[in-house]
């Protein structure tokens, strides 16, 4: 073969190669736009299945339960979003088991909710839910546990009502005005918003009662730490407190969250009348603990006891044989207590009253009377004073008795003769009669002897 024929074959074989590569690269890239075509078609069928499925799931009738999130507020309304075409509504009715001010009161934005479908009507874009249908489900079964366990919770005061409070616990709850403190309150306007810690006192779901009790709780708080500053107490330490309340018979001082009582004859020194004179409610006091009795729940205080003793400082200020000024403050069928310093009395015994004899203190003296009195005996660790009034006053000079005559017996009369012959009123008389009687008797005794 000639090397012209050699030439032309080998460029034939070039073009023909060239060609079919040309053909592949065409047909690869129909292969690519072909899948390409087929991917999108593919994406399209799966997004439209995908929308199917959303407007499957969002099928919405009455009495479904979904969830949402708070989109806006108004005042007697809210908006939820639940993901359907359009927005649902909640009335402020259907916010809450308990009447609002505002539903601004009841959810905020973007809060979850939880609600049940009240209504739906696509052609006017209506949706209706209720936030109160579902809490009240859900609330009846945690309120029969709190009730079966009494266990404390807490809630939050929703409303001031006539005769209590109101809280919102899924369904309506009731406080009673007696069960909402441990003491008595006159005016509940300040308790709306507060927070209370509750235990279900009374439950009836078929008529939707449910009564609550904020006392109870705090009277298991109260006895809890009485005990345990019971225990930290001991016998003669002296602590401050606050005077809570004032009685006829004595002062109730708080002492660390527990009551302890003044009894009046504690609260000072000298004689109190009432509490109300010495000390107001709210007075910060110093107290002496007298005794714990954690079985009665008891605890005595003294106020006086806690304070420097007016007998204490006596012992400089009266001496023995001092005349002093004091007032009349006890009169007692033996004598007289006279107070010569606030708290300090001393005893005038009766006999030492009057110089002249007397029944009774009251002939002399009376309560309240100021008198000079003698300090005869002082003995201030046994808080004991013995006084005189009669030593501080000049004694009257004895009245002079009638002499007697010589001739007296001469002037009586004639003795007068009793006819009685078994009476006789001379010595002689009587002499000779127990003579006459026993002297035969007292001869024969002698005469055995």
């Amino acid at each position: 073969m000639s090397e012209e024929i050699r030439n032309q074959e080998a460029a034939e074989n070039v073009e023909n190669n060239e060609t079919v590569e040309a053909t592949e690269t065409v047909e690869s890239a129909v292969t690519e736009e072909s899948n390409g075509a087929v991917e999108e078609v593919v994406a399209g069928n799966e997004e439209e299945i995908t929308n199917q499925e959303d407007l499957e799931i969002m099928t919405l009738k009455k009495g479904d339960t979904v969830k949402g999130i708070i989109v806006k507020i108004e005042d007697n309304q809210a908006y939820v979003s639940i993901g359907y075409k359009y927005d649902g509504v909640i009335p402020i009715r259907e916010l809450s088991s308990v009447q609002l001010d505002n539903a601004a009161a009841a959810v905020e934005v973007g809060q979850e909710v939880e609600c049940k479908v009240v209504s739906i009507n696509d052609n006017k874009e209506s949706l209706v839910l209720s936030k109160r249908a579902v809490d009240s489900e859900k609330s009846w079964e945690d309120l029969e546990k709190y009730f079966a366990s009494q266990e404390a919770f807490e809630v939050t005061v929703a409303d001031v009502v006539k005769g209590g409070l109101v809280a919102d616990v899924g369904a309506r709850g009731f406080i009673p005005a007696s069960m909402v403190e441990r003491h008595f309150v006159e005016d509940f306007s300040d308790y709306k918003g507060r927070t209370l810690r509750v235990k279900v006192k009374e439950l009836d779901r078929e008529n939707s009662k449910v009564i609550l009790s904020a006392k109870e709780v705090l009277e298991e708080e109260f006895e809890a730490n009485k005990l345990k500053i019971m225990a930290e107490l001991t016998e003669g330490q002296i602590i401050e407190g606050t005077v809570q309340r004032l009685t006829q018979f004595g002062a109730f001082v708080d002492v660390g969250g527990v009551d302890g009582l003044v009894h009046v004859s504690e609260i000072a020194w000298n004689h109190v009348e009432k509490p109300s004179d010495v000390v107001s409610e709210g007075d910060v006091v110093r107290v002496k603990v007298l005794k714990v009795d954690p079985e009665k729940g008891k605890i005595s205080l003294s106020i006086k006891a806690a304070a420097p003793g007016p007998w204490d400082s006596a012992a400089g200020q009266i001496n023995i044989g001092d005349v002093v000024t004091g007032e009349v403050k006890r009169l007692v069928n033996f004598g007289a207590f006279v107070e010569l310093l606030p708290g300090v009395e001393g005893l005038v015994h009766i006999s030492q009253i009057s110089h002249k004899h007397i029944g009774t203190p009251h002939e002399v003296l009376k309560e309240g009377q100021e008198v000079q009195v003698k300090v005869l005996d002082f003995n201030p660790s046994e808080k004991r004073v013995s006084l005189s009034i009669k030593e501080t006053e000049e004694a009257p000079a004895p009245s002079a008795r009638p002499e007697r005559s010589n001739n007296s017996s001469r002037d009586r009369g004639p003795k007068e003769v009793l006819n009685n012959p078994n009476v006789s009123l001379s010595n002689e008389g009587l002499s000779f009669t127990l003579a006459e009687r026993f002297g035969d008797k007292l001869d024969k005794f002698k005469g055995n002897n």
